[in-house]
């Protein structure tokens, strides 16, 4: 299914297509430093949704970037509160001032901000990584959830979930839309995530990886690099856990029991000067299953059709 005036896919219907207002149910995660305008406008455009992060803390910075979301694009797109990193109440107050519609929030308790963002008559949606947080998120009044799983990168629950394990598991017990985080990288996976459960997925690594990424391009040759065993977790016995790209930094910080935020080093450094051992390469293990850099619409566009077809394929056996 192709619109053949432009060749892109036909619209990938479902609820969190339809809630959002976008053309396929396909979430950038919201990574910090990295989820800004850049990347975030060129998936909107993709016809997928971007977000806007605040984990880096520099609402100011923030701010500029959701000005320019408007200046490079006229689709919907979202913010993301991380609770752990902005801690301010004021933060609702930012968000809803921003014109923002979508919100995802994470990193804390859904209690502290649902009610008061949805009096305010935005979307929201909360990230979780167990059974128990998704219930509670659920009865906070959420909209819906970001169902992540363990094998995603960056900050995790110590006791992690594959989402082979955690997606059928929320969706048994919960009505509520789901976008499955942790292992989405293709069609393939994304089919296998709706046949789990979830309405849609969040690709972080996946974007990381992305042309428009503003990550220092070592870091996205580490990726395209790396093998499916080439993450580490870290801080298994303590919060928050970590799952990072495999380096001589985090080799060295595996086996430790806590992991100071210090390790974090000089992250701009990594980020955008490309040096691999300033910091902590926050990459899940789909990184293993990405073999080149592409553009976020090549992303978009190619997953679609693969989903479709991995779908298409398996009618033979109903």
């Amino acid at each position: 299914m192709t619109d053949a005036t432009t060749d892109r896919p036909a619209p990938l219907r479902t609820r969190v297509s339809e809630m959002l207002g976008i053309d396929y149910p396909i979430v950038q995660a919201p990574m910090g430093w990295i989820a800004r305008s850049q990347l975030a406008s060129a998936v909107c455009r993709a016809g997928g949704l971007g977000i806007i992060e605040t984990s880096s803390g520099e609402l100011d910075a923030v701010r500029r970037e959701i000005v320019a979301m408007r200046e490079l694009t006229d689709r919907p797109f979202g913010v993301n509160i991380a609770q752990a990193f902005v801690r301010d109440p004021a933060i609702v107050e930012f968000v809803v001032e921003q014109g923002v519609q979508f919100v995802t929030t994470s990193a804390g308790d859904p209690t502290k901000y649902t009610s008061q963002l949805k009096e305010a008559g935005l979307t929201v949606f909360h990230v979780v990584p167990t059974l128990a947080a998704a219930l509670k998120a659920v009865d906070a009044g959420v909209d819906g959830l970001v169902v992540e799983g363990g094998e995603g990168g960056g900050f995790k629950n110590p006791r992690d979930v594959s989402s082979m394990v955690l997606l059928p598991l929320v969706r048994s017990r919960v009505d509520v839309p789901i976008v499955a985080a942790g292992g989405i990288t293709d069609g393939v996976s994304m089919a296998a995530a709706l046949a789990l459960g979830a309405d849609g997925v969040q690709m972080g690594t996946r974007m990381v990886s992305a042309a428009e990424s503003p990550v220092h391009q070592n870091w996205k040759d580490a990726i395209v690099r790396a093998a499916e065993t080439d993450t580490v977790f870290l801080n298994r016995f303590s919060r928050p856990g970590l799952r990072a790209l495999r380096t001589a930094r985090s080799e060295r910080l595996e086996r430790e029991e806590n992991v100071s935020m210090a390790e974090f080093g000089t992250a701009m450094d990594l980020y955008f000067g490309g040096d691999m051992e300033a910091s902590l390469a926050l990459t899940g293990q789909v990184a293993g299953r990405i073999d080149a850099v592409r553009t976020a619409e090549d992303i978009l566009h190619s997953t679609v059709r693969e989903c479709r077809d991995a779908i298409r394929a398996l009618q033979p056996l109903l």
